[in-house]
């Protein structure tokens, strides 16, 4: 995090954009590098990394390796690698990550809980072969 080799999100391949326009409920799942500029609703599962512009809006739970924040998310968010939250961005909810970076300006509300290089490479491991439950299932079990 101080002065070593940062892993960046590659802000040149992304696979998949949701619109500035788009509204989405449900689940978005993926191997690559996803950017919301959009709004989703449920949660967000990538092997890759995420992007949230500053026109992104998430209620979701997140999952991937790495994520750069310059929009809003309200929900949990759970990264093997690095997350940055730039000056425009805001999360509300619990974090669990290997790295973080807040620009000044940038807001979390919430717990944060950093990860060692030891626990990220097993997290990430682990999670290669066990399936996130979708918030419809987190609700049910609720009940």
């Amino acid at each position: 995090m101080f002065g070593g080799r940062k892993q960046q999100v590659d802000l040149d391949r992304v696979d998949t954009i949701i619109g500035q326009e788009t509204e989405l409920k449900g689940t978005i799942k993926g191997a690559g590098t996803v950017r919301i500029d959009g709004a989703v609703e449920g949660d967000v599962v990538v092997k890759g990394d995420l992007i949230v512009s500053e026109s992104g809006r998430l209620k979701a739970d997140v999952c991937a390796r790495h994520a750069t924040v310059a929009g809003k998310i309200e929900g949990d968010v759970e990264l093997s690698g690095r997350m940055e939250i730039t000056p425009t961005g805001k999360i509300y909810g619990q974090i669990k990550v290997a790295s973080l970076t807040v620009t000044e300006g940038g807001f979390l509300s919430g717990n944060c809980i950093m990860l060692d290089a030891e626990e990220s490479a097993n997290d990430s491991a682990r999670k290669k072969h066990q399936r996130i439950p979708t918030q419809k299932e987190k609700q049910s079990k609720g009940k």
